[in-house]
């Protein structure tokens, strides 16, 4: 860990904060989700610099110790890859391979559509590329579906607000570490779906926990719901949405995600190759939402078998 820098980039008029270690051409910018922070990338950062690569993890706009927007409400995954653009063109950098976790991989599929040249591969867990258009979750799920909820102004800033961050994060890497999905009874709210004994998975420390803690103290919470959760429907501007650039996805069996309807068989069946032509899917049988903190080495050495495959 100490081998990582910490630098700032001005990015329309914004401080953007990103994580930087290891040196050479060939770079890997790793893009978090929510509720996590360049940290969440610790174990793979070091990894890859290790195997010879430059490792890169930007906090998002409003995302720990990055700048928020001045409308935090108006927020858009267009400013993530926007702001990615400007951080490669800022630093030098023509073309990355982009490793995505969770929401994450929104932002790197658009990239991948937006700027193919700027691209060598894609690498997400978690979360499959989706195609666009309105969700069936919202519709087929329960009203205590937790993203309906944090869609819902000012109810996650209620919820949340009770609390301090640290304890905010705690819950969240609590429920998303669980095979089912978050669903809160109508007279309940998502933070109260965890008990305060609770403790955290073992794979994750209070050391971890604390660093997460101090980097929403500073930002809060306010853009992350935002982008992503209020953010969904955006329009990514891409007429054809194939991807056209080698794809790797991670799927802990145990993630939750697989539960949303119709995910499972949109990923086991292929279908998600209609999209991703070139993309090869790797199942870890005991793996989380949270696979790359759960199972760092696995994890670590699919990525790098990846990169090296078309470096």
């Amino acid at each position: 860990m100490d081998k990582i820098q910490h630098k700032f980039i001005n990015v329309q008029g914004l401080n953007l904060h990103i994580a930087d270690t290891g040196k050479g051409p060939n770079v890997v910018v790793f893009l978090h989700g929510f509720p996590e922070i360049w940290y969440t990338w610790r174990h793979q950062m070091v990894a890859a610099a290790n195997a010879g690569f430059r490792a890169i993890a930007p906090d998002y706009r409003g995302y720990g110790l990055s700048d928020p927007p001045t409308q935090p409400e108006k927020a858009t995954f267009k400013d993530i890859i926007n702001d990615l653009l400007a951080i490669l063109d800022h630093l030098g950098i023509s073309k990355v391979f982009l490793v995505a976790k969770d929401f994450g991989a929104r932002p790197a599929y658009q990239f991948a559509l937006l700027h193919p040249e700027r691209v060598r591969g894609v690498v997400t867990m978690g979360v499959p590329f989706m195609p666009p258009g309105p969700s069936r979750f919202r519709d087929t799920l329960p009203e205590g579906f937790y993203i309906a909820r944090w869609q819902e102004p000012g109810r996650a800033e209620a919820d949340f607000g009770r609390l301090d961050a640290k304890t905010v994060v705690r819950n969240i890497y609590i429920l998303f570490s669980r095979s089912e999905i978050p669903i809160a009874a109508e007279n309940q709210e998502i933070m109260d779906l965890v008990d305060a004994s609770t403790p955290l998975p073992p794979w994750f420390t209070e050391e971890d926990l604390a660093e997460y803690g101090a980097l929403y103290e500073k930002s809060g919470f306010q853009t992350a719901l935002q982008v992503p959760y209020r953010s969904f429907q955006e329009d990514n501007g891409v007429a054809e949405n194939i991807v056209k650039v080698p794809a790797l996805l991670i799927m802990g069996d145990q993630d939750y995600v697989f539960k949303f309807p119709g995910m499972e068989d949109y990923i086991r069946s292929g279908k998600v190759k209609q999209f991703v032509p070139d993309l090869e899917i790797v199942h870890l049988p005991e793996g989380t939402h949270f696979v790359h903190e759960q199972l760092p080495e696995q994890v670590n050495q699919l990525i790098l078998t990846f990169l090296n495959k078309y470096v």
